[in-house]
């Protein structure tokens, strides 16, 4: 492992292990699915190899990654440990204080559809369906997640090809706005285009605030 704050803090002894630079970054991706190597670098534009391996290594050394092979073919891909996915919810606190700075726009900055699979239920967390359950899919550059909305929270994965009552088309931060509720789709009227029932729409984005909890694959 890197440095060490050297403090008997369980903040401090938390960022010993994950708070070097990359390495919550590979957790979300890990939290979106296991990976292969190669899955990680594309996955995560911008890190060297080398140093990936490096932290994949450190990571595991720690428990908080490990290494599987897959079912189908044999293939070694890296996993989240049970102690590795109980970072979802200070990582989904963390997205949801990024809010101010993430509606501004990208300027810039990379971005890939696949993260959206972890950042939605971070910030639909505790919408309901305001008439009805329904099934949606948001498409950012193409690829479409689908959101499924029921009385008892919200499931948020890939489209896994079932009808889907309604597909909304937006930039990224058109789409984490009215996630977050910081825009409607009143305001964002000539920024997206929705392909079927605009009352699934509203129904999934514009949810009333409830105890209700998100559900993960």
């Amino acid at each position: 492992m890197g440095r060490n704050y050297g403090q008997y803090c369980g903040l401090a002894r938390a960022l010993d292990v994950i708070g070097d630079r990359w390495n919550l970054l590979i957790v979300r991706q890990l939290l979106v699915s296991p990976a292969r190597y190669r899955q990680l670098v594309e996955g995560l534009p911008g890190i060297a190899t080398n140093l990936l391996a490096n932290r994949l290594r450190d990571l595991e050394t720690a428990g908080v990654v490990e290494r599987r092979l897959t079912d189908d073919d044999g293939h070694v891909v890296y996993a989240l440990t049970q102690w590795g996915t109980e970072l979802r919810a200070p990582i989904e606190g963390l997205i949801r204080w990024s809010t101010p700075m993430m509606v501004r726009g990208p300027a810039g900055d990379r971005f890939r559809s696949e993260w959206l699979l972890v950042a939605l239920p971070a910030l639909i967390a505790g919408r309901v369906p305001v008439q009805w359950p329904a099934t949606i899919g948001i498409s950012v550059g193409g690829a479409v997640i689908q959101v499924h909305a029921m009385h008892s929270g919200i499931a948020v994965r890939p489209h896994d090809g079932r009808e889907l009552d309604a597909v909304i088309s937006a930039d990224a931060h058109v789409v984490l706005g009215l996630a977050v509720g910081m825009l409607t789709l009143d305001q964002v009227r000539g920024m997206v285009v929705i392909d079927g029932d605009e009352a699934a729409v509203r129904a999934v984005l514009g949810g009333v605030e409830s105890a209700a909890g998100v559900s993960h694959m």
